[in-house]
């Protein structure tokens, strides 16, 4: 039976459906039988030892009996040189195709095989976060209803974005939702290390296998066993360490540098890069079979441009969390933003994304004079944006409007702060009527006391649609 892998399912560019491959192991005991889902799962390894993903307590199955393992898009079973040997059907077996409803012999136990892909619709979720990651955007509460699919499962993840969008975040929250939680989260980065070193770093070395080798060493992927090993800037490993790479996803194993025994990892991997990996494997650059390896789950993060609704949502978050902005007694030091403040980091167009804005919010912290952001707190690259309708289409929600304490700049003229503030309310109170009323435009209208046709030449002035 062909197992096709966890797989996102795109439409005109959207994330649309989820398929989650699922293999189902029940093992008989007399009349007694227990059922065993995996969730996307590289290998299977089964066996009497505690450290199996199934543990089955015979005294006939070996400690490390067998492994069920995906090759070509179908499910084997392979047997490990146990002492009592591996059937299916009856028929013992050194390695073999699996289908559904074949019986696994291991000693006198028995395990019924199934396999089943089911299929979820990808929804935005409802929440404003997951985990560590915030934002109500829809492409970010896409995210967010993917990850609540894929993260209790071992599905490899490959994270795409601009430099800044919290590819790390991704991973870390990835790894805090999954099983492995308990489990170490190793960070390696593919650009910083030097080439010579990466192969060492990645999978260890035994002594003496090199210059300056003067003892073993484990790597990455051993230290993180029972967890996660994110790489980032994927796209900067070179072609040559490509295929050891594609060896430790396939067989969960490593060779250490100057070594000969492969040794086995338990490991999630996740990787990131800023790289287009479709457009670098066109060029030669990257492995194909490593691509379509990597890509069991693809989530593409949205620029911080594209979801400006989220940023006073993360300017909230950072002053309330941020230990910059904590004074010796742990008080906040700043409290809140101007509306003008707010404004210029609305238009500005954030190459950098949320981790340009971290440091300009902590560098405006460090600056501000009492306890609000001022535009003058501000980088000069900020405080100059050009304007645009971006400030005035972006909608903020009364408990984080109150949060941030925004209220008008009163350091420049009367009239200019008066039209920014009426501005800033009445887009604000047309956003939060057509929410209450679910978009009916007529029902906002009546409401609001004013004339329907007035009311949409407001949606128009700052942007708003009904959607």
């Amino acid at each position: 039976m062909k197992a096709e892998r966890t797989k996102l399912h795109y439409i005109d560019g959207r994330p649309a459906t989820i398929t989650l491959r699922r293999c189902k192991l029940d093992v008989m005991r007399g009349e007694r039988v227990e059922t065993h889902v995996f969730d996307e799962r590289d290998v299977i390894a089964i066996g009497a030892a505690d450290d199996n993903d199934l543990v089955i307590s015979d005294e006939t199955v070996s400690r490390y009996h067998c492994k069920i393992f995906i090759e070509n898009g179908m499910f084997m079973i392979e047997d490990l040189g146990s002492t009592n040997g591996t059937f299916v059907d009856r028929v013992r077996i050194r390695c073999a195709w699996l289908t559904p409803g074949c019986t696994v012999s291991l000693g006198t136990t028995d395990v019924r095989f199934a396999s089943s892909d089911e299929q979820f619709r990808i929804v935005p979720s409802e929440k404003a976060r997951f985990m560590d990651l915030i934002g109500r955007d829809p492409k970010m509460r896409e995210v967010y209803a993917i990850l609540e699919r894929i993260a209790p499962t071992d599905a490899t993840v490959i994270i795409e974005g601009e430099t800044g969008t919290g590819k790390e975040v991704v991973a870390r929250s990835t790894h805090m939702a999954s099983r492995r939680a308990n489990g170490p989260f190793m960070v390696f980065d593919c650009g910083a290390v030097p080439e010579n070193l990466i192969e060492s770093e990645l999978f260890g070395h035994e002594k003496g296998a090199f210059t300056g080798a003067i003892s073993t060493r484990q790597g990455v992927f051993e230290m993180a066993n029972g967890g996660t090993v994110f790489l980032d800037e994927l796209g900067e490993l070179a072609l040559d360490l490509q295929p050891k790479l594609l060896r430790v996803l396939e067989q969960r194993e490593v060779k250490r540098v100057g070594g000969t025994k492969p040794i086995k990892v338990d490991v999630r991997v996740v990787a990131a890069t800023n790289r287009n990996l479709e457009e670098e494997v066109r060029e030669g650059r990257f492995r194909e079979d490593l691509f379509y390896r990597l890509s069991v789950v693809r989530l593409i993060l949205p620029a911080l441009r594209e979801r400006r609704d989220d940023i006073p949502l993360l300017i909230q978050h950072f002053l309330k969390n941020g230990r910059f902005n904590r004074t010796p007694e742990d008080e906040r030091r700043v409290r809140q933003i101007s509306r003008s403040a707010l404004n210029r980091i609305l238009d500005y167009s954030w190459p950098g994304n949320v981790r340009e804005l971290h440091n300009v919010v902590e560098r405006a912290v460090s600056f501000a004079d009492l306890d609000t952001i001022e535009v003058k707190d501000l980088p000069d690259h900020v405080a100059m944006a050009q304007r645009s309708m971006a400030s005035a289409s972006v909608k903020i929600d009364n408990e984080t409007s109150q949060e941030l304490g925004l209220r008008p700049d009163i350091e420049g003229p009367f009239k200019d702060a008066k039209e920014e503030w009426v501005s800033a309310f009445e887009r604000d109170y047309i956003a939060a009527l057509l929410e209450r009323n679910e978009n009916n435009i007529s029902h906002a209208a009546r409401e609001a006391e004013i004339d329907r046709k007035y009311f949409r030449k407001l949606m128009k002035k700052y942007g708003i649609s009904a959607k």
